[in-house]
């Protein structure tokens, strides 16, 4: 038996990857989506600042997506980890390109759709990692609303945490926890003072309670809410395997594409928070959207 082609295979099923397959299924594409099941914000209850489905549970945005693409007949769902993509030799009367393997079964495509996240790599503060996503944050635009104007402490990674200490005080009295991680210069701490900031050189033994900070000398601050800096990694090893450009960012690399989402390696494109340095759950659909539509114009008109 033949091996079937598909047009497109997409790896990352969350918000991304669905809002790239709703295209190409209304352009009647034959897409298969492989997804592990793994979204990024699964620690959080409720997502903000998407219009529509302001204050829902990520879950369910993911959910209801996934049900509705699954509506398009030339769709399917794969549930299960990719272990890895290659470009093939070219097959002129099918097309196929590219294979992909998930569990040792290998399926063919004609172009290539990375959507598989990001990994946020926490600071090692002991009790930060089981508050992840309810009471300890990166994203003011998200969560800073919900803390209702109660006290916020920010938990400096690194120098690039000032960004964040200098944001925040727009969402309530802001305490700017050094945690030996850096030392403000004169003029930083002008900036801080400028906009009210306390700033904590005492570092952080633990954190309890809701979102209580313990500091090495004993005293306990009590907070609505922290926000702490988290570098991040590719959450799959398939776009170094192909060997794509990255963007280095301050933070983490993401996948290097060209404004219709294609990567430099021809037939495979990127989108979500793989391939962009900002993230959320709006602009992860705005980018798979965009995906969708460079895809479609490839199989229309490009070669590869």
């Amino acid at each position: 038996m033949k091996d079937h082609i598909h047009d497109v295979i997409i790896i990352g099923g969350s918000y991304s990857g669905l809002s790239a397959a709703l295209q190409l299924g209304r352009a009647r594409r034959d897409v298969l989506i492989i997804d592990e099941g793994k979204r990024r914000n699964r620690f959080a209850s409720h997502s903000h600042g998407f219009l529509t489905q302001d204050g829902v549970d990520p879950a369910i945005i993911a959910a209801d997506a996934s049900a509705q693409v699954m509506e398009y007949p030339t769709v399917q769902w794969l549930a299960g980890r990719a272990d890895g993509a290659a470009r093939i030799e070219k097959d002129d009367v099918s097309g196929a390109a590219f294979e992909v393997t998930v569990s040792g079964h290998r399926h063919l495509a004609r172009r290539l759709l990375l959507a598989t996240g990001v990994r946020d790599i926490l600071p090692d503060i002991t009790g930060l990692a089981e508050r992840w996503g309810k009471a300890v944050f990166h994203c003011p635009y998200c969560h800073g609303y919900e803390l209702n104007q109660g006290a916020i402490g920010v938990i400096a990674g690194s120098e690039l945490s000032m960004h964040h200490a200098l944001m925040l005080p727009d969402w309530g009295p802001t305490t700017f926890i050094l945690n030996g991680a850096f030392e403000p210069d004169d003029e930083q701490l002008k900036s801080l003072a400028a906009r009210g900031v306390t700033v904590e050189r005492n570092p952080i033994a633990r954190i309890t309670g809701h979102a209580d900070i313990v500091l090495a000398d004993g005293r306990t601050l009590p907070f609505a809410g922290l926000f702490a800096l988290a570098p991040f990694e590719m959450a799959s090893p398939i776009a170094e395997g192909l060997g794509l450009e990255l963007d280095e960012g301050p933070v983490g690399a993401t996948i290097k594409t060209d404004p219709m989402k294609e990567t430099s390696m021809p037939g495979v494109f990127a989108c979500g928070d793989a391939a962009r340095p900002m993230a959320s759950v709006a602009l992860a659909v705005g980018d798979g959207n965009l995906a969708g539509a460079g895809l479609h114009r490839s199989l229309m008109f490009g070669t590869i």
